[in-house]
């Protein structure tokens, strides 16, 4: 399926990876249940300050989890918004250029008329086929909204 084919899908849109998700999540529970129960077997002379500093580094752990969890990509009527662990882009359709993803990249990239570009985390070149759809979804949108007006 060649990008050109690709129809756009409709707004609003999220695209957001699965197995990126899967494993941050399943860790920050993980440690969570950890802590917690580290925290109630700690024997003697562990205070209850140390029990309380053990579930909340847990906590501290599972938010920067989440951090990496919560990426994705969001297409509405007025443009997109990229949600990256420490950052959130909003930008309007017609400042958005082109989306990319190369093979070797970790994740696609968004290119802006002001010659910004943005790793989109939430488009994980790991997730291949399904990331490539979403890319070609993203690239269609942009084609029918987006691309700045060329000057002539």
């Amino acid at each position: 399926m060649s990008p050109e084919n690709v129809s756009p899908p409709p707004l609003p849109v999220v695209w957001r990876p699965r197995k990126g998700r899967i494993v941050a999540y399943g860790f920050a529970g993980v440690i969570i249940v950890g802590a917690v129960i580290l925290a109630i077997l700690l024997p003697p002379p562990f205070t209850l300050a140390d029990k309380i500093a053990m579930v909340v580094l847990g906590g501290m752990i599972a938010g920067v989890l989440h951090l990496l969890g919560r990426c994705r990509v969001e297409a509405d009527e007025r443009g997109i918004t990229v949600v990256n662990p420490l950052r959130v882009h909003r930008y309007e359709w017609p400042e958005v250029l082109a989306v990319t993803l190369t093979e070797s990249e970790p994740w696609a990239k968004i290119d802006f008329a002001d010659g910004a570009t943005i790793g989109a985390m939430g488009l994980q070149g790991s997730e291949k086929d399904r990331t490539v759809r979403q890319v070609h979804e993203l690239a269609a949108l942009i084609r029918e909204r987006g691309e700045a007006p060329e000057n002539h």
